[in-house]
This record gives structure tokens, C-alpha cells and sequence, in this order.
């Protein structure tokens, strides 16, 4: 039987509430322990109790003082980027694994179709729903070529936009263009993000521009292709919405690219929606449920690295 470790989530809203639905049902080396949050009459501590989970509305320090604490190994903070700062610092302290979904970038950025058997930190970062999308698509460019900016715009439902995303939108910016020049490969990248009010609410879709160096534009859509395929084995809702469309910029009609001068190549476009799974929210919720399904590949990837290098908490008390 594969042995599973405890994890706890802090932020018991939308993104924490669907983790933990996730880990529950699809988790290879997870199990919950505690959903920890501040407010003790939300919905999502009341479902995590319904479901047989621990909890506390006390915070972090609540969850230090829980039994459960000594067995915990793994911790997915889904709060704001302000709060994650200290959230980081005392779980750092009992030697336990942070997997960060909020813009902090404290540990380095990962997005599991690019990096994440490369990566093994303490605190592992997941960058931002927009970047979990749309990143993957400049990194399969940059395979092929080397990209001179790249571009990405997310828009998703106002209803799928709670509190911390509403709260965490400079940093979403700042984060999501920092991942894209740095996993990306891009020299300069800009994010923007849109928060559609439309009823029925959409399902999340992302705009992809990259402009690169002339390249054989086969061997990008194959790449491209390629990326797409490994994204979905964890977030089964994302998907092209039509082909790859490509046009080149000519030698002698270069555009401005900002901070970087005139440019000329290939420029890709890249047009994608990601469908949610809907294990708490409706599936138009793609932003969520590709930030939880991230985490939760980033989270089974480091319990398995802890069994198999023997300092999980949790098994050696078992031991």
C-alpha cells in the first residue's frame, strides 16, 4: 500500500476548499490533517469539518497547537502574499514543506509541466493561475527559439475571484511577468489579468503573444502541441480553443518591444480556456482548479522525495 503523508492547508476559501477536495479524492502520498483558517464560521472550515478534517479558526497558531501538528509534513498556504511571509518563517523552523499558492515567491517558482522534477526546495512556489496556464506555452516556444517578449493576458469569471486574488493583484502582475521571463525564457514579459463581470460567468481563458527569432513555425506548433499535452495530464480542463497562429514580422518593419528596442521574427499567438474540474466550485472556476491541481502535483511530488529520503515527520513517529 503507498504510504501517505499529512498535509495541511491554511485558507480554508475557494482555492483552499477545492485543494482540499483534491487531495482527498486524488492524492497519491497525501491525506488530510487540518485546514486551518481565521474565520470560524466560513463555509470552507464547516465543509472540512463535515468531511471529517481537523480544524481551526485560530491560524498558524491555532494549527501549532493542534495534536495533529507533530504529523504534519507538507503545508499548502493559500492565503495572501503578505501573510505567507511569517507563515514561512515558523513552519521553516519544524523542518516541514511549504507549497505556496499565493504571488510571495519566496522559494522558486514552479509550474510542474516545466520544472518540477528539477526543483527541490523548502518552499516551493506556484507562481499564479494566469502563469500556471500560460507560462508553459513561452517555455515550449523558447525550445525552439529565443524569445524576445512574450505576453499574456488571463481573463477569468468575477465570481471565481475571491478575496486573496482580488487582494494579491499587483502581486499576480509583478509574479506571473518574473515567471515568465524566468521559466519562460523571455527576455521581457508583461501579465495582465481580467476579472469579467459576465452572467453567465465564462470560463477562464488566456491570450498567449510571443514574439522570437525566426523559426521553423512546424516545429513550434509541435512544441507547443507537445506542452499542452503535459499540462493536461494534471489539469485534464485545459485545452487549445483553436490552432497556433503564427505571423512574421519582417527585417525591415520591426515593432518597439519595451525596454528592449526594435525586434523583428516570429510572432505566435496562443488562444486557451481551462475548464475546472468541479469538485467545489463550477467548472468555469479553470483559474482555481488549475492552481489546486498544480499544487497538488507539486505537493505528491515532495511527499515522495520525503518517504523515499526518510525525514517525514509523520513516519518516523509511526517507526
Amino acid at each position: 500500500m503507498t504510504r501517505k503523508l499529512k498535509a495541511a492547508i491554511i485558507g480554508p476559501g475557494n482555492i483552499g476548499t477545492d485543494l482540499m477536495i483534491k487531495v482527498m479524492r486524488n492524492s497519491k502520498h497525501l491525506e488530510m490533517g487540518a485546514m486551518v483558517g481565521v474565520d470560524a464560521g466560513s463555509d470552507g472550515l464547516a465543509r472540512a469539518n463535515r468531511l471529517g478534517v481537523a480544524t481551526t479558526a485560530e491560524g498558524l497558531d491555532g494549527l501549532l497547537k493542534m495534536d495533529v501538528f507533530d504529523s504534519i509534513d507538507i503545508v499548502f498556504d493559500a492565503t495572501s502574499a503578505s501573510a505567507h511571509k511569517r507563515h514561512n518563517e515558523v513552519l521553516a523552523t519544524h523542518g516541514i514543506q511549504v507549497i505556496d499558492l499565493t504571488p510571495a515567491a519566496i522559494g522558486p517558482y514552479v509550474i510542474p509541466a516545466i520544472n518540477l522534477e528539477a526543483e527541490n526546495a523548502s518552499n516551493m512556489n506556484m507562481v499564479t493561475c494566469g502563469g500556471q496556464a500560460t507560462i508553459p506555452i513561452v517555455a515550449a516556444v523558447s525550445r525552439i527559439a529565443n524569445v524576445h517578449y512574450a505576453e499574456i493576458v488571463a481573463s477569468i469569471s468575477s465570481k471565481s475571484a475571491g478575496p486573496g486574488t482580488r487582494a494579491n493583484i499587483d502581486e499576480f502582475t509583478e509574479t506571473t511577468k518574473a515567471a515568465i521571463e524566468k521559466l519562460g525564457g523571455a527576455e521581457q514579459g508583461k501579465a495582465i489579468i481580467v476579472l469579467n463581470p459576465a452572467e453567465p460567468p465564462l470560463i477562464m481563458r488566456d491570450t498567449v503573444f510571443v514574439l522570437s527569432e525566426l523559426a521553423d513555425e512546424a516545429e513550434v506548433e509541435a512544441s507547443i502541441l507537445k506542452m499542452v499535452a503535459s499540462v493536461q495530464a494534471y489539469v485534464p480542463g485545459y485545452r487549445l480553443k483553436q490552432r497556433v497562429q503564427f505571423d512574421v514580422t519582417p527585417r525591415d518593419q520591426p515593432i518597439k518591444v519595451p525596454k528592449l528596442g526594435l525586434r523583428h521574427g516570429l510572432k505566435t499567438s496562443v488562444y486557451l480556456e481551462v475548464e475546472g474540474a468541479a469538485h467545489y466550485l463550477p467548472s468555469y472556476a479553470g483559474n482555481l482548479d488549475i492552481m489546486t491541481s498544480a499544487a497538488l502535483a507539486c505537493g505528491d511530488m515532495m511527499a515522495q522525495r520525503r518517504i523515499a529520503s526518510g525525514i517525514a515527520r509523520g513516519l518516523k513517529e509511526k517507526t
